[in-house]
């Protein structure tokens, strides 16, 4: 009779199978956490133009996008976008560390929530994260801003930002976008028509700047007021 196998040498190849698999997993996650910070230096110079995890989906079925240098944007536009998304967006590092804390004691205290998402945060999602509300995505989400807030400059940062937010279902940045809502260049948007661009980026596939509701026409309102006194809060973008 033969000799039965030794239970402990049969269990030694699935171990060691298990720890390459382990290590295979790690080494992929390493990767999915690091790539983007290696991008973040190919971002800055102004002849790359990115394109966002959402833009690169809709690469099979098609999509609209006419990169547009940010002295072609009208002022206007980059007013609203930054009083309405990113009031502090000249004075933070990346994340306003002061509105989530602020957020975050909300949170415990069990009240409603808003949002908190600086331009920084919400470029670098678009260009290297998913949608969807997760911790998770937050946790890679906040150093990464600070990084990309630390190798572009503030100009940049805008100028890749409205290149690649979503105004439509099919309609990423905001040259394809004015001419789409208003049939006119980025270059030409009037304040109103900017405020109402603004106040469609939360909701890009049901909100139509072109044909604002009542409640789009009263958030437009308050964002053409703000823009108007912009002010110090753009300093960082104009002389």
């Amino acid at each position: 009779m033969g000799e039965r196998p030794d239970l402990n040498e049969e269990a030694l190849p699935r171990k060691g199978l298990l720890r390459r698999w382990l290590r295979i997993a790690l080494l992929a996650l390493a990767v999915f956490v690091l790539l983007p910070y290696l991008f973040l230096p190919l971002y800055r110079p102004a002849f790359v133009h990115p394109v966002s995890t959402l833009m690169m989906t809709r690469a099979l079925t098609g999509y609209d996008r006419q990169w547009v240098t940010f002295d072609d944007i009208a002022p206007v536009l980059v007013q609203s976008v930054l009083m309405s998304e990113d009031g502090q967006f000249c004075n933070h590092y990346g994340v306003d560390w002061r509105e989530y804390k602020a957020v975050i004691e909300d949170a415990l205290s069990g009240e409603k929530t808003r949002g908190a998402s600086t331009i920084p945060m919400q470029t670098v999602k678009n260009l290297f994260l998913w949608n969807g509300r997760s911790y998770v995505r937050k946790v890679l989400e906040l150093p990464l801003a600070v990084a990309a807030d630390a190798f572009w400059s503030k100009e940049r940062m805008m100028e890749i930002y409205l290149n690649i937010a979503q105004w439509g279902p099919e309609t990423f940045g905001i040259e394809a976008a004015a001419r789409e809502q208003f049939g006119i260049p980025a270059s030409a948007l009037s304040r109103r028509q900017a405020a109402l661009l603004a106040v469609s980026l939360p909701n890009p596939t049901g909100r139509q700047a072109a044909a604002p509701s009542a409640h789009m026409n009263r958030l437009a309102d308050r964002v053409e007021r703000l823009a108007a006194r912009s002010g110090a809060y753009i300093s960082c973008l104009y002389d």
